[in-house]
């Protein structure tokens, strides 16, 4: 199916303007003369009217909307699928647009069904790619739910770090380790308050604790240190089944419960993508794992549909952009029009891979801060170029089925 079109064919136009419980529709007819206003609801009799309607008429049919939420999806995947041809129009030339036409930022939906339809005429669209039709939804709602999830654990991880242990336990932030140190959070739920320890024999507490921790160099040293540390604490002297020890509890066994969700849904995408050539080769590229590679597959789809890496980057938002008026050149900058989480996923990776030696973000990154190594506005711009390198790599070995070559 394609979607291309010339001014010259003849055509029924629809501009739909989105909302969550309606969609306010103008059609314009072949003669550029006849115009009819609909107004529908968002449910599958309307659905079928409009289809129905439009069908009468045997003519080619282009449809203009713009991005609302996900109010858009259902009734674009319905269009889709009666072989209509789908028109997205970018919400910030829309804006502009309706400011220049009627000379004031004011909205209502009749009135941006009216721009939709005047930048369908003046061909001033993007293309609609259905996440369903290109076979990546299932990996953007996994790569979406991952992200919630990962937040969400994060909080509560910010908040044993800073409210709770402080209070009951302060001594043992210094055992935590990593953020995806699930045996630390295991550890506090068993063992919550110095109390909780100390009323063991060393000997006792060793034991029980000792299946906890997982495996760790030197394990008999950091348990009898914790219980000596417990034994010296400054925590509040609370009892083990006091309520407030149970609200701390409560949330140690929430961040448990977050960790278990996002190992299954990291389980779910290798298992989803373990055959995706695609895949295989991003988790080549130094800084990119299976998140990132998942993340990047469902925001950009498949990266071949870029002619040109500068078209990936400007869909990123990692195009250089300038303000200029009259003799005023504003500053060069990334221009963030563009995918945020594309964005953000990258800005990632490149902080990982400039950690590790031998590849060439790292060369990037040590060339560019070589003249002022201490200048934080030099390394800045270091990090910058070398995110919009990672993006530049990552498209062409995708394009052209290569492996990365450090």
């Amino acid at each position: 199916m394609t979607n291309s079109y010339t001014n010259a064919e003849p055509s029924i136009l629809v501009a739909i303007d989105i909302s969550k419980e309606r969609h306010d529709i103008l059609i314009e007819f072949p003669d550029k003369v006849k115009r009819k206003r609909m107004v529908i609801r968002n449910i599958q009799e309307d659905y079928d009217l409009l289809i129905n309607y439009l069908h009468a008429f045997n003519t080619k049919v282009i449809v203009g909307f713009e991005a609302t939420g996900n109010y858009h999806r259902c009734l674009a995947w319905r269009l889709l699928t009666e072989e209509f041809h789908l028109k997205l129009i970018y919400s910030v030339a829309l804006a502009r647009t309706r400011e220049v036409l009627h000379n004031s930022w004011d909205k209502n939906d009749p009135k941006d069904a009216q721009v939709i339809l005047y930048m369908l005429k003046a061909n001033i669209t993007q293309h609609y790619h259905d996440p369903l039709q290109g076979n990546i939804l299932h990996l953007q709602e996994l790569s979406k739910t991952h992200e919630v999830i990962s937040k969400t654990k994060t909080e509560a991880w910010h908040r044993i770090l800073t409210h709770y242990l402080p209070l009951y336990f302060p001594e043992a932030a210094r055992s935590q380790g990593k953020s995806r140190s699930t045996w630390f959070i295991n550890f506090l739920y068993h063992f919550p308050t110095p109390m909780s320890i100390t009323h063991l024999l060393k000997e006792d507490f060793i034991k029980e604790a000792w299946p906890i921790v997982g495996r760790k160099v030197s394990k008999q040293n950091l348990l009898g240190d914790i219980y000596e540390t417990a034994k010296t604490s400054v925590g509040l002297p609370l009892a083990i089944d006091s309520p407030a020890i149970l609200m701390f509890k409560l949330v140690l066994q929430e961040a448990l419960n977050l960790i278990k969700q996002r190992q299954i849904i990291e389980n779910q995408a290798e298992s989803l993508l373990k055959e995706n050539n695609d895949y295989q080769l991003l988790k080549q590229v130094p800084g990119i794992g299976p998140i990132h590679a998942l993340t990047i597959l469902a925001e950009a789809g498949d990266l071949r549909r870029f002619a040109h890496h500068r078209q990936f980057l400007k869909y990123c938002g990692l195009d250089l952009a300038t303000y200029q008026s009259g003799l005023f050149k504003g500053q060069t900058k990334l221009s963030k029009y563009g995918n945020a989480r594309l964005r953000r996923t990258f800005w990632m990776a490149s902080q990982t891979a400039i950690l590790k030696v031998n590849n060439s973000f790292r060369d990037k990154f040590e060339r560019y801060i070589a003249r002022d190594r201490d200048n934080r506005d030099l390394r800045r711009k270091a990090y910058t170029a070398v995110t919009a390198k990672m993006a530049r790599t990552v498209h062409a070995i995708i394009k052209n089925k290569t492996d990365y070559r450090p």
